[in-house]
């Protein structure tokens, strides 16, 4: 076979080496090993790639190259220079390079890249049309045995069989396929290799082209479908910058490298950004082939950076931090040519965090850079601005930047998404608020209609709240010709009310927008539509109202204000000080609103004619009565509302309310108003000025009218500071009950109701004939009695010293009904009474000292008349009536102890069968003394029955069993036990009544 690149020679020549010197063995096996495992280990595609593109450089041809994939066997083939001996022995040698004079087109520079072979193959062939090569894991392992030198044999056996492959080349027979000029031939070494392979050449992309520029067409086939690389240039948009380093650069940027480096003065750096955005960009630095370097900026970067030893990243030094800037400037001039042709390129501006070392030293180049390099369009004229030399509005939209854009020099449009970008090309920023605070003076002159346009454009930007803040010194130019600062609170004219009613307000200094300038977003801004209801709300417009006495026109202010109410009287609603407006009376004169009432109205009938006065007729019939209504003429008694008030710090709508103070001290929870609320408060007005003999008629107004009714017999919830509500009367109530007194100087309030229980009718004083004829409700909230319930704390205490009158007949049906009623109360006079009514005799109540009463809440206790008088109720009542008198239970004075033996019994069958509640046991006493008194029966504190009666058995065993209304039914079975059948149908339907058909 013929050996035309002398491999015999080269491999006498390693072999003999090896066998002077193992350790050389070994150094070159660890060295191969390392590069095929480590730098190079998933690098065979690209690095073949690279040796074809070196051919075509060294021929000075387009390079072309095939990656053939099939049945295992991986075949690539170039064209260019083909395989020579130096070639050979570059192969053969590791880190020398026989790249060394082919010049700044050479991207190999080490020798070493075809050891990325051994990844995938353990005999890759070379065959070119000068010859072939090939190397072999199995003959190199079969040259070293044959030497039958003992220290390669031990190594040999030491490394298992791993031989350094690419030291002995063998020759090869045969031609690269037609058309190339050397074809590169790799049997795979195992499924691996091939999924290694065939991933590898999956990713081969446009990448691959523009790392390569000798390369003009890869083709890349597997398994028979063909895929082609070619013209990659015209998918990118790309900027290269390349050059050679002059003696004293080299000497300075290169002194560290190694000699194969040094030998090689020629950097270059290439960014490159897919013209498809949709095409997905390489996150790594190529150097100029990929490395592990990571990259975060969203473009491709092939440069001649410096490696180290692993070849996967780029090494620190002079030299990179001196291509780093290059990159930069590179970077920056690619960004301004896009910015030129139209591109957006804030998206390539970095921003966050570095994604490693080189990364990072890039981006801190490039952001020192990219602020003096032309990038960003003006809004006004298009021309492209240096970053530094631009300035963004915080929150201003393009319709908003339009008109700007004239006045701030160099403004750019900035968005939510671009933000982060202008801020690392460090954009100056103007606050929102700070612009239009300048605005005023930038633009006084405009004309409204300028304006107009202007709140037109910010359409987009008044629905943010923050910037709505930001606007709220915006210019507003007024009907009157002044420019102010603020939407907020202006009026806009509208159709509502005529300009020429707006005009008359002006003079008074309501703030209306000039016609001209009228914009909705305005309103987004505060401005108010000119409504009936927002211009009465101006302050400007209660000012004049409030001070309407002292004016120099009085009737043209009234005539403003009530054109204005005349468009629709409900918008007044709720606005009370408009009563202040002067009005002319019947006689001419100027009185409030408030003071003024129509004639023949009820009103006019039951107040005061001292206190109010007839309006002049001729408004009446220019206005007619709701607008007149509307400022607080009277008609029939008038209703002031207020909302969410604090009582201990009264609203001035309701300053004006006869004794408001007192009844917010009365009804203030414990006494206090301090952090008492209402949430809704309805008063009647004017109570202090009805004459004394229209109360019939007034109280009948209030039944007659919802509103009026609603506030005088509704009750006001007040609310504490703990929360708690509580309900009280209302303030017509409550004025009522204090202050109004009928013609016998007494109160109207706590006489007895017409409708009022017979039994406490008797003990209060009647109630006027005409209070029959107003409805019950009403009756009851002016202070009327119909039960006890119904009664203050004056009307019991007065209720309590009747009752301890002596001289009335008081039957004990009646005083049995009155305490269980008085037991139920829940507010007590301040002080008990001296005497209190017990049951007598005859079925007579009777009066005695309250010291000698007990309160018998048991009926076994009735038997003991040596504790004193009894007041007799049971449960709460009794409970309550205790207190009520300060009288106390009979349990509390005395023990209730039984003093006698008795004897245990069996309780009758019969009445367990009727009342199975009933013990087990009895006790049967002869006499029965409790505390030294006789008695009949009695319970002990065990709930155990004691009898010395047959009577007195049927009670102690229905009080003992709970069912004291069974004491009749025990006491009948007793007596007469054939009559048990009888009975015992009869408790069937104990728990049942009647129902109505």
């Amino acid at each position: 076979m013929s050996d035309g690149f002398g491999t015999r020679v080269v491999r006498e020549r390693v072999l003999a080496g090896w066998a002077a010197a193992p350790v050389r063995f070994r150094e070159d096996a660890n060295a191969e090993e390392e590069l095929a495992l480590g730098g190079y280990l998933d690098r065979v595609v690209v690095e073949l790639a690279q040796n074809a593109a070196d051919a075509a450089a060294r021929a000075g041809v387009p390079g072309r190259v095939r990656f053939s994939f099939r049945d295992g066997t991986l075949v690539v083939a170039n064209t260019g220079a083909p395989l020579s001996a130096d070639g050979v022995e570059s192969l053969a040698t590791l880190r020398a390079s026989a790249k060394r004079d082919d010049g700044q087109s050479a991207v190999g520079r080490f020798g070493v890249g075809f050891s990325a072979v051994l990844a995938v193959t353990d005999e890759p062939v070379i065959l070119s049309r000068t010859g072939g090569v090939r190397f072999s894991l199995a003959d190199t392992a079969a040259a070293i045995t044959a030497l039958g030198s003992s220290g390669l044999d031990t190594e040999l056996r030491r490394r298992d069989g791993q031989v350094p492959v690419l030291r002995l080349p063998f020759p090869a027979e045969g031609e690269p396929p037609e058309g190339y000029d050397t074809a590169v031939i790799l049997p795979l070494r195992d499924d691996a290799a091939t999924e290694l392979v065939r991933r590898l050449l999956a990713e081969a992309d446009d990448a691959l082209l523009l790392a390569l520029p000798g390369l003009e067409r890869i083709e890349v086939e597997v398994d028979g479908e063909v895929r082609v690389l070619a013209d990659a240039e015209s998918r990118w948009y790309v900027r290269r910058a390349v050059g050679t380093f002059d003696e004293s650069e080299r000497e300075l940027l290169l002194a560290d490298r190694p000699t194969e480096e040094r030998s090689r003065p020629y950097w270059s750096v290439l960014w490159a950004l897919p013209q498809n955005p949709e095409v997905g960009v390489p996150r790594i630095v190529h150097a100029p082939t990929p490395t592990d370097e990571p990259l975060s900026l969203p473009a491709l970067l092939l440069a001649t950076f410096p490696l180290d030893s692993t070849r996967r990243h780029v090494a620190k030094g002079l030299l990179t931090d001196w291509l780093v800037r290059e990159a930069a400037l590179a970077y920056a001039e690619l960004l301004q040519a896009r910015a030129e042709d139209g591109a957006d390129v804030l998206a390539y501006v970095p921003t966050g965090l570095a994604a490693g070392t080189v990364d990072g030293a890039l981006r801190e180049a490039i952001i020192a850079e990219l602020p003096g390099t032309p990038l960003i369009r003006a809004v006004d004229d298009g021309t492209l601005l240096q970053p530094r030399d631009a300035v963004v509005v915080e929150g201003s939209d393009d319709a908003f930047n339009a008109v700007l854009a004239p006045i701030v020099r160099g403004l750019v449009r900035s968005t939510r998404q671009s933000r982060v970008a202008l801020d690392a090309l460090r954009v100056r920023r103007l606050d929102l608020a700070e612009l239009v605070d300048q605005l005023g003076s930038a633009a006084e002159n405009r004309r409204p209609e300028w304006w107009r346009e202007t709140y037109a454009a910010l359409s987009g930007m008044v629905t943010d709240p923050l910037l709505r803040e930001a606007l709220g010194t915006l210019p507003v130019p007024l009907a009157d010709g002044r420019l102010v600062r603020g939407a907020r609170g202006l009026l806009l004219p509208g159709r509502e009310l005529p300009n020429d009613v707006l005009a008359t307000f002006g003079e008074y200094g309501v703030r209306v927008v000039h016609p001209d300038a009228v914009h909705e977003s305005l309103e987004r801004l505060g401005a108010l539509p000119a409504t009936p209801r927002t211009l009465l709300e101006d302050s400007a417009v209660r000012t004049a109202v409030e001070h309407s006495a002292d004016a120099d026109d009085p009737a043209a202010i009234a005539e403003a204000v009530l054109d204005v109410i005349a468009v629709d009287p409900s918008q007044a609603d709720g606005m009370w000080w408009l009563s202040d407006l002067v009005l002319r009376d019947a006689d001419g004169e100027l009185v409030p609103a408030n003071a003024l009432v129509f004639p023949g109205s009820a009103a006019e009938a039951v107040l005061d004619d001292e206190e109010v006065a007839p309006i002049d007729r001729a408004l009446v019939d220019r206005y007619g009565h709701a607008p007149l209504e509307a400022v607080g003429v009277l008609n029939t008694l008038t209703v002031v509302s207020a909302s969410d008030v604090t009582l201990d710090a009264l609203p001035e709508a309701l300053a004006d309310l006869d004794g408001i103070e007192d009844w917010a001290d009365d009804v203030a929870p414990d006494g206090s108003r301090y952090g008492a609320t209402v949430g809704e408060l309805q008063a009647v007005r004017d109570l202090d000025w009805i004459t004394d003999g229209a109360w019939p008629r007034v109280l009948e107004l209030f039944g007659s009218s919802p509103e009026l009714r609603r506030a005088l017999v509704g009750q006001v919830r007040v609310v504490g500071p703990d929360d708690r509500p509580l309900g009280v009367p209302s303030y017509a109530a409550w004025w009522i009950r204090d202050r109004v007194l009928l013609p016998d100087g007494e109160p109207l309030a706590g006489r007895a109701d017409p409708e009022a229980d017979p039994v406490l009718a008797t003990f209060l004083d009647p109630a006027p004939e005409w209070t029959a004829r107003l409805d019950p409700e009403i009756r009851t909230a002016v202070g009327l009695v119909r039960t006890v319930a119904d009664l203050d704390v004056d009307g019991i205490g007065q209720l309590l010293d009747r009752l301890a009158e002596p001289d009335r007949e008081v039957e004990e049906a009646a005083i049995l009904r009155l305490w269980s009623q008085l037991g139920s109360l829940t507010v007590f006079p301040d002080s008990a009474p001296e005497y209190v009514r017990v049951l007598g005799d005859d079925e007579l109540s009777r009066v005695v000292a309250a010291a000698d009463a007990v309160v018998v809440d048991g009926p076994m206790w009735l038997q003991r008349e040596d504790l004193g008088g009894f007041v007799v109720a049971s449960g709460a009542v009794a409970d309550g009536v205790s207190d009520l008198f300060e009288v106390p239970m009979a349990s509390e004075v005395a023990a209730g102890k039984i003093e006698t033996e008795g004897t245990p019994a069996d309780t009758p069958a019969i009445v367990r069968e009727l009342v199975p509640e009933v013990p087990d046991t009895w006790w049967e006493h002869e006499e029965l003394a409790v505390d030294g008194v006789d008695v009949s029966w009695w319970v002990d504190e065990n709930g155990e029955p004691h009898a010395a009666t047959f009577n007195g058995l049927a009670k102690a065993l229905a009080w003992s069993a709970g069912r004291w209304s069974h004491r009749h039914v025990i006491l009948a079975v007793l007596d007469n036990p054939s009559r048990a059948s009888e009975l015992l149908v009869d408790t069937t339907f104990d728990s049942f009544s009647p129902r109505a058909e």
